[in-house]
């Protein structure tokens, strides 16, 4: 039989509630380009399609075979729960189809353990359910991923980036017109190779350094689902090395653009920054533009393409609209906009944290500030988690001296990448208020410093109501500190007694006046 028969039978096989050994009463079936899943029951069955494109080949059974092992083996790193195996469906000797039985085999299923569509994050991001615990857990599993994974020297850097952009350019002219401003395409083009020529030598740099590894890929809202309350990477690349083996960061990048685009910066900005803390690849910050602008760019033509197939004019227009948004985020990432920093002091129980989590988002490039907070620096100096409580001998001075010049040091490395810098801590001391000031002047860049003040009822209440926070204050503490003498503050003060929108609003008029 033909095997594109072959396929066509195997289909309609699957789709059908009675070839499921009495689990599912219906099947519902999710296409895509390259792969058709059938849901049934408790379980979830991916087959590749014979198709073939310049990135991969399905056109055999044994390729498919092949692919199907691939994914498993590469989705068990990450969600082992989730990747039951490779099942063959088999024809008997009457001609008649099975799952998993005996006979020939005319087809190979990736089989998965289904779960709820409900659960998957472009779904959360759509309910609002994105708060700052997710995004923060959800960096966490990424940052664990990328450090474990395999480094890939023979990938990536300069050359593995170029194929990529050259690649855009060239869907660009294939199925960019006439649904993409040909004037904006011609003008990304041109911005993304000069930035990948100032970049080249940091690619490099980060290649050999073991920052390309075999990562997942294809790093999007819809690959990440909540199983058992703890965010799972799903679905990563198996047909393409060149597109699995990258740039961490540029695997980070997919799911920061995903989330900007759903206007979400404040949890992207969230996830960077807890991202930097674990992994402390702040360096490559210079390169985040870039790979930004280069995800958003294959979301451009990748919608051109599919508006252009489209025959309804209205879901056409529709999807041509959102592929020019695509452009338009393609070409603002790549936009200079200089950097500044800002420091945010005040007692513990101020606002000083949250303030910073919630301005750090509209300053400077996207997806905004890097934030460097004491309380987490003081726990990577002293080795342990960000989370770990420390004792006394946590906060002798001598700790708190090195908390602080390292504080200033890492403001410093962010400032010369060209990303922005929220510095967030106390503060209290006039040397420490000078020395952060002075990373600014050295850097020639606008340089704001913030002082926030609450009532000590206020300041108490808030740290004792703290939960999941770096920070180990207590109301002990705050009543220790109001003890300091805080005269010569020359900070704008800031009333952070009120509700976090305000505070926030009060900051951000502060710094559009400052600019």
């Amino acid at each position: 039989m033909d095997p594109a028969e072959d396929q066509k039978q195997v289909i309609r096989f699957m789709a059908c509630p009675e070839s499921h050994g009495g689990i599912a009463t219906r099947v519902e079936r999710v296409e895509t380009h390259i792969s058709q899943i059938f849901l049934a029951g408790d379980r979830a069955y991916k087959l590749k399609r014979a198709v073939r494109f310049p990135y991969l080949d399905f056109t055999t059974r044994d390729l498919r075979r092949a692919a199907c092992e691939a994914e498993v083996a590469v989705n068990r790193r990450t969600a082992p729960e989730l990747y039951k195996g490779v099942v063959a469906v088999t024809r008997t000797e009457d001609g008649a189809l099975r799952l998993g039985g005996d006979g020939e085999a005319v087809e190979w299923l990736v089989e998965m353990t289904r779960f709820d569509q409900d659960a998957m994050f472009d779904r959360l991001a759509r309910t609002g359910a994105m708060d700052r615990h997710l995004m923060e857990e959800l960096a966490e599993v990424i940052a664990r991923f990328h450090q474990a994974a395999e480094e890939s020297l023979e990938f990536g850097g300069h050359p593995g980036m170029a194929a990529i952009v050259d690649s855009n350019a060239q869907c660009f002219a294939d199925f960019g017109a006439p649904v993409l401003d040909a004037g904006r395409v011609e003008s990304l083009n041109a911005a993304t190779r000069g930035a990948l020529d100032d970049l080249g030598a940091l690619l490099e740099i980060r290649r050999k350094a073991g920052r390309v590894r075999h990562c997942h890929g294809d790093l999007h809202l819809r690959n990440i689902v909540l199983l058992d309350g703890r965010p799972t990477l799903f679905d990563a690349i198996e047909f393409s090395q060149s597109m699995a083996r990258i740039d961490t960061l540029y695997d980070l990048a997919f799911l920061l653009m995903d989330l900007e685009h759903l206007g979400l910066r404040i949890p992207a900005n969230v996830v960077l920054n807890r991202y930097l803390d674990i992994t402390a690849d702040d360096d490559g910050l210079a390169a985040l533009p870039l790979f930004c602008s280069v995800r958003a760019a294959v979301r451009a033509h990748v919608g051109a393409a599919a508006a252009a197939s489209l025959s309804a004019a209205e879901e056409a227009g529709e999807q041509g609209a959102e592929a020019s948004r695509y452009l338009d985020s393609a070409v603002a990432y790549l936009e200079p906009r200089p950097p500044r920093l800002v420091a945010i002091g005040g007692l513990s129980g101020s606002g000083k944290s949250r303030t910073a989590r919630q301005v750090a988002p509209y300053v400077g490039l996207a997806p905004g500030a890097r934030v460097v907070r004491s309380d987490v620096i003081r726990k990577r100096l002293a080795g342990v988690d960000a989370y770990a409580r420390l004792g006394p001998e946590g906060y002798a001075a001598e700790l708190t001296a090195r908390t602080y010049q390292a504080l200033v040091a890492d403001a410093a490395r962010v400032l010369k990448t060209g990303h922005s810098v929220i510095a967030d801590a106390v503060f209290a001391r006039p040397d420490e208020r000078r020395a952060i000031a002075a990373v600014a002047a050295r850097a020639g860049v606008p340089f704001t410093g913030l002082w926030l003040e609450s009532p000590p009822d206020v300041m108490m209440r808030r740290v004792a109501q703290r939960r999941r926070n770096p920070s180990d204050a207590t109301p002990d503490v705050v009543r220790q500190q109001l003890a300091y003498d805080l005269d010569g503050i020359d900070w704008k003060r800031i009333d952070s007694a009120g509700p976090k929108k305000q505070t926030v609003s009060r900051t951000l008029e502060v710094l559009v006046d400052s600019r």
